[in-house]
């Protein structure tokens, strides 16, 4: 990989982490975000002065000023940072590979930090084969479906000829489902298991809305 990690042991054991609801990052994906609280700005200064990685993980519980984290999120490397002229920074996390929280660490610092347990995830450092049993067709057939329910588009041809991690993977992240369901994703124990899973939520949705329609068609 262009980071150097190529085993567990190769990545930061404590590293800060950046709570974010509904949000998931996966390996080789790539998340835009837009950092403006003061504690995350001095989380992204210190990360940039460091090895340039942060861990996302979904809230869960606790309390709005502390919430509870998921046991499980993705570590990121920052592989683009820019300030405004505002004093916001615009950074692009580019994941690399998931962790289990092993302990919440106490902190001086104003971001929250853990022990990363990387362990179980060591095959995230290497890009997956293709799966052969993938059903592409069946795959993009539920996509399409979910695609017109929302209203939504993208580039057919891409998605068609996109490995399959990068289209599960990038799905996964983007499409806007619940904060429960997109630990789902994280957490699925392979590709193939993940592709299932988001053909599975694509159809539900779109279920759904076709019942939430059905109504009001005069």
């Amino acid at each position: 990989m262009p980071q150097g990690y190529v085993k567990a042991l190769d990545l930061p054991q404590v590293i800060p982490v950046f709570p974010l609801s509904g949000v998931i990052l996966l390996p080789r994906g790539q998340l835009p975000l837009n950092i403006f609280e003061p504690r995350y700005l001095n989380m992204v200064d210190d990360a940039m002065a460091g090895d340039r990685i942060i861990g996302l993980v979904q809230p869960v519980g606790g309390t709005p000023a502390h919430p509870g984290l998921s046991p499980v999120g993705c570590a990121g490397r920052i592989t683009s940072f820019a300030e405004t002229s505002d004093g916001r920074y615009l950074i692009t996390l580019t994941g690399v590979s998931r962790f289990r929280i092993a302990a919440e660490l106490p902190s001086k610092a104003p971001y929250r930090q853990v022990r990363a347990a990387f362990e179980a995830y060591e095959a995230d450092l290497s890009t997956p084969p293709e799966e052969p049993d993938f059903d592409r067709d069946g795959f993009l057939d539920a996509l399409r479906v979910y695609m017109d329910h929302r209203a939504l588009d993208i580039d057919w041809d891409t998605a068609g000829s996109a490995p399959m991690e990068a289209l599960v993977n990038s799905l996964s992240m983007a499409l806007p489902f619940e904060p429960a369901e997109k630990q789902a994703l994280l957490e699925a124990p392979g590709l193939l298991p993940r592709a299932e899973a988001l053909t599975a939520l694509m159809r539900i949705d779109a279920a759904d809305a076709g019942d939430d329609a059905a109504p009001s068609i005069q």
